[in-house]
């Protein structure tokens, strides 16, 4: 076998790299802790919550336009920081832990912007000390990209929860599979290094549930949970909302409405879209 020669330098950084990606499966490996969680599940004599996102991985949801995916992202924030938020979320469950959450919003101007970040507020009753807000819109996808990482490393203190709406903006075009690739590096690396998880926002194809461009197809393979978001046709006062792909156990499907005040709420009942033809007209879904 031919030795390839490395300089001091190269083989200080291969040491490096071969210290933090060893995993000794002799070890027992502890579960990563959840950061946010939908209903429980049982196992034996014991119960668990079934994780939306744990710490250390990412997540993505994905939805057609003005199908209230951000209306459903400040639900999942509220949830996480969760002071007063009533009966929101029923069987959703944030695992803060005294953690911080940063909501960067990249498609918005300042007023939307600013109304998505007030619901959240105005969900918890609580102050912004913990929950970092900002509209990345006039900046350009690389400067975007570079102040997420900056603020990340530098400018918070143990950020629990970091939301990217939406990620097809940290890129120059969705099918680019370089800066796809990198962007989707970013994420793995920083969940792995500040031990977060991050929920990011992609809008599907139209016509189908597969998200845009490489970029999608990146996600789908490298996020924990992917959650599906679908317009009722006969309610459209509801979403519902599906694990459409998870590594661990997924979560049972729910949906959500905007109440009075203009806020996501989940709902009792689930009405499934396939079944319009099965509606029961004494029922109230809302």
């Amino acid at each position: 076998m031919n030795i390839k020669d490395y300089t001091n330098e190269e083989q200080q950084y291969m040491q490096y790299i071969e210290e933090k990606a060893y995993i000794d499966p002799r070890k027992e490996v502890k579960y990563p802790p959840i950061a946010l969680s939908m209903g429980n599940f049982k196992a034996g004599n014991q119960t668990y919550p079934i994780p939306i996102g744990t710490y250390g991985n990412f997540s993505f949801v994905c939805a057609p336009p003005k199908s209230k995916k951000t209306f459903f992202v400040s639900l999942l924030s509220a949830v996480y920081l969760r002071d007063k938020l009533n009966s929101h979320a029923k069987g959703m469950l944030g695992h803060r832990d005294g953690r911080c959450l940063v909501h960067f919003d990249t498609e918005q101007g300042r007023f939307h912007a600013h109304k998505v970040f007030r619901r959240v507020v105005d969900m918890t009753g609580m102050d912004n000390q913990c929950y970092h807000t900002f509209g990345l819109r006039t900046l350009n996808n690389k400067d975007r990209l570079n102040f997420i990482e900056y603020f990340l490393y530098n400018k918070v203190q143990d950020a629990g929860l970091i939301v990217i709406d939406g990620i097809a903006d940290l890129v120059s075009d969705v099918n680019n599979l370089d800066e796809s690739s990198m962007v989707i590096q970013k994420l793995m690396k920083w969940t792995e290094e500040l031990n977060c998880h991050i929920i990011t926002v992609i809008h599907s194809n139209y016509g189908s549930e597969k998200p845009t461009g490489h970029l999608g197809s990146f996600l789908e393979k490298k996020a924990e949970t992917m959650i599906q978001l679908e317009l009722n046709t006969v309610h459209d006062e509801l979403v519902t909302v599906k694990c459409k792909r998870s590594r661990g156990f997924p979560f049972e499907k729910f949906s959500f409405t905007i109440n009075k005040k203009g806020q996501p709420e989940i709902v009792d009942d689930l009405y499934e879209v396939i079944e319009q033809n099965n509606i029961d007209a004494t029922k109230t879904y809302v």
